[in-house]
């Protein structure tokens, strides 16, 4: 990166060194969408770069407009420089000092203003990113409350933000990531509440991403940041709501924002926050608790359901007669593991193809799936009416999940507990819990423990878990993203 900043090419007085080399390095004159407006300002040539598509076309004229008033209006041809400066009748005008850093400008959207004798050009920024109006996640809808949400417009992202947040102690920092796509990323927290180490942490691992570009934007930047690996859990939590994202700031997280992406990167997190959900606070704390149980008890089914069943199933003298009812009831060749297992990947099916699927096509064939293949298998003696029961009960409770990352993580959790029990039976599932414990204890996201606060226990921090507090009682942020600030409310 040192030697590329020794080589940046200065910029010529002579505008045609300049135009020559833009159209080798970037292709104007070669690609339609990169294009010059070259015009003559008080006896010198003016050369202006555009992105078609990236820039707001009406601003640029108006620039024209007030650029060409310069000949009516001066004469002093010595100030050329400075009245052109002037007459940038825009907010944002910066100099640009080398033609690398013209390109880079050139190519997020800025136009560059080069004029004839002059080393120093000028970056405008009159960009217009194509994208969608802010709209309610599909992913976190709430009953009441708020409908806006992220875009893939990263300034968009930012006003959302800071429109909730207008403390001036609110940082947004922008880095470049990406050797060819220089992608811009931001970099949110709030100064006097953030950990600086966290902030100063997450700056240095961004620096050190090397890459061509991020085309699969902040997911890409996640597997550098935590270095998952094959570890399934999600060790950042993503969020579309910008009162989501808000509330984690003023705990003390840091966000991270990807241009292109609609998802927020909230660090550091742990296996807590995924099972948290914005309808919790958008009820009243009694309606929020209750909503937080049932929900803990959608996640713990998806886990568990299955392994207990078919542990009662291979040894039936685990249970009182009275409850002999859960079946199975009826005789069949295939074994209930096996059945379980295909009755689970063809749920994982439905969904792929609800993904790929026309919404209205895919609402139809969910119907016939549920209804007609499900029956016949059973009417066929391909699964048992009780394996349909307990997969599409742990199915719901994985829709539970809010989290769209743990919900899977937790499904292949789930198999590999049933392939246990299904060997081992109740040292399978003994053994099996405990390795799933064990490690979810070992994962850390950011140096954060994953089980925190049940382990290492934190007694006020795990209560605040299980009952949802009301938003007068809750007056300390949580000590795992060590603010500087303890306290939310003066006391």
């Amino acid at each position: 990166m040192a030697e590329k900043e020794k080589k940046k090419t200065p910029i010529a007085g002579n505008l045609i060194d300049n135009a020559k080399f833009l159209q080798a390095r970037i292709g104007v004159g070669t690609s339609f969408d990169l294009g010059v407006r070259k015009i003559r300002v008080l006896n010198r040539e003016v050369h202006i770069y555009y992105c078609n598509g990236l820039c707001d076309t009406q601003y640029i004229i108006e620039l024209l407009k007030q650029i060409v008033r310069v000949n009516d209006d001066e004469r002093q041809e010595s100030q050329a420089w400075k009245i052109i400066e002037n007459r940038l009748v825009h907010q944002q005008v910066s100099p640009v000092m080398s033609l690398d850093e013209a390109v880079d400008k050139l190519l997020s959207g800025l136009i560059i203003v080069l004029v004839e004798g002059e080393s120093t050009g000028f970056a405008v920024d009159v960009r217009s990113y194509p994208g969608r109006q802010p709209q309610e996640p599909d992913t976190e809808k709430v009953v009441r409350g708020a409908r806006d949400g992220y875009v893939e417009n990263i300034i968009v992202n930012t006003a959302l933000t800071r429109r909730r947040i207008r403390d001036e102690r609110l940082r947004f920092e922008m880095l470049q990531v990406g050797e060819r796509s220089k992608t811009d990323v931001c970099i949110a927290y709030i100064q006097d509440i953030a950990d600086p180490g966290l902030v100063e942490l997450i700056k240095k691992e961004l620096q050190q991403i090397h890459v061509d570009g991020l085309t699969m934007g902040d997911k890409t930047v996640e597997e550098f940041l935590v270095k998952q690996g094959y570890n399934p859990y999600p060790l950042v939590r993503y969020t579309e709501r910008p009162d989501v994202a808000a509330t984690h700031l003023l705990e003390g997280h840091v966000l991270i924002m990807v241009d292109t992406s609609p998802s927020v990167i909230i660090t550091p997190t742990t296996f807590f926050h995924h099972v948290q959900h914005a309808e919790e606070y958008r009820q009243s704390p009694g309606v929020g608790t209750f909503v937080r149980w049932v929900r803990f008890l959608g996640i713990l089914s998806s886990l568990f359901l299955l392994p207990l069943w078919v542990l009662f199933v291979l040894d039936p003298s685990l249970l009182p007669k009275s409850w002999a009812f859960i079946g199975p009831n009826k005789q069949t060749n295939i074994p209930i593991v096996v059945q379980i297992l295909l009755a689970d990947f063809g749920i994982e099916f439905l969904r792929m193809a609800a993904i790929h699927t026309p919404t209205p096509l895919s609402t139809a064939m969910g119907l016939i799936a549920a209804v007609l293949i499900g029956q016949i298998a059973i009417d066929v003696g391909l699964f048992v009416p009780e394996v349909i029961l307990y997969v599409a009960v742990a199915a719901i409770g994985s829709f539970a999940t809010p989290s769209y990352e743990l919900s899977v993580a937790n499904k292949i959790s789930r198999l590999v507990l049933v392939i246990f029990v299904a060997l081992f039976h109740v040292p399978g599932l003994v053994i099996g819990t405990t390795v799933y414990l064990l490690w979810l204890v070992s994962i850390r996201s950011l140096n954060t423990p994953y089980l925190w606060p049940f382990i290492p226990f934190d007694p006020a921090a795990f209560m605040q878990i299980i009952v949802r507090r009301s938003a007068a009682g809750a007056k300390v942020r949580p000590s795992i993203v060590h603010p500087q600030d303890r306290q939310k409310q003066p006391t």
